[in-house]
């Protein structure tokens, strides 16, 4: 029998090892999957590298994960905003690599992962700094449709952590309005995929039309309370 719902936060991530880059959905704060930041701050993986939206906002959360020292680079769009001084310390003391990626092009790069293919070209970013790579070379361009285009390559996580709204046993999930933002195309991206739900139903309690991220993409099913508690609000299914 198909079973995808974790007796226990630590069961989840079992396995999860130093050096993994980890997919964490989240757009600022909507859709950021808090409680499983936590069970993998306790896991206690290190040298990670992260993919998000942003960078950590405040003390908790993301910015938690950084400051407690277990990220070596995070691959975002926006590293920086009124609140996001813990990435800024850390990156200002040369102790985090920044991989900056337009958003457009980060969710793009997340769905060619999931759906396997090998590199795309986007005239975004064409002419700045962000068309070199890391060590400063220029990537590949070529002229396309009238443009100036850049080569991009997919993005694949080992871990991918989403927050999700609704979820069955076999892993099929649905989100709440805007707090789905990257979680699909994270979950087809990552080896594996861990998810937070709000409620648990029965097999076929779920509209098979209402359905975004099939249950083949997701590995275990953490059922969190709807006002998370300072512990994390992991809440065990029967």
């Amino acid at each position: 029998m198909i079973n995808k719902i974790a007796d226990s936060m630590a069961q989840a991530f079992e396995g999860v090892q130093d050096g993994s880059t980890v997919l964490i959905g989240g757009f600022g704060t909507a859709g950021i999957p808090n409680e499983l930041i936590d069970g993998l701050m306790a896991q206690g993986a290190r040298d990670l590298t992260v993919v998000n939206n942003n960078a950590g906002n405040g003390e908790a959360g993301l910015a938690a994960l950084l400051k407690a020292g277990r990220v070596k680079k995070i691959i975002c769009s926006f590293p920086r905003q009124a609140d996001s001084h813990v990435f800024d310390a850390l990156y200002r003391s040369g102790k985090i690599e920044l991989e900056l990626v337009p958003q457009g092009n980060l969710a793009e790069r997340l769905r060619a992962a999931g759906a396997g293919v090998g590199a795309f070209f986007t005239p975004t970013g064409y002419g700045t700094p962000l068309a070199l790579n890391a060590d400063g070379t220029p990537k590949e361009t070529r002229f396309l449709d009238g443009k100036h285009q850049v080569l991009e390559f997919p993005i694949h996580g080992d871990v991918a952590l989403i927050k999700a709204e609704t979820g069955d046993r076999w892993g099929n999930l649905v989100y709440r309005k805007a707090a789905r933002n990257f979680g699909p195309v994270m979950a087809m991206a990552a080896k594996r995929t861990i998810a937070t739900v709000h409620q648990v139903v029965e097999l076929g309690q779920l509209d098979p039309e209402s359905i975004v991220t099939p249950g083949i993409f997701v590995s275990h099913i953490v059922q969190i309370d709807h006002k998370a508690t300072l512990g994390g609000g992991f809440k065990p299914s029967v």
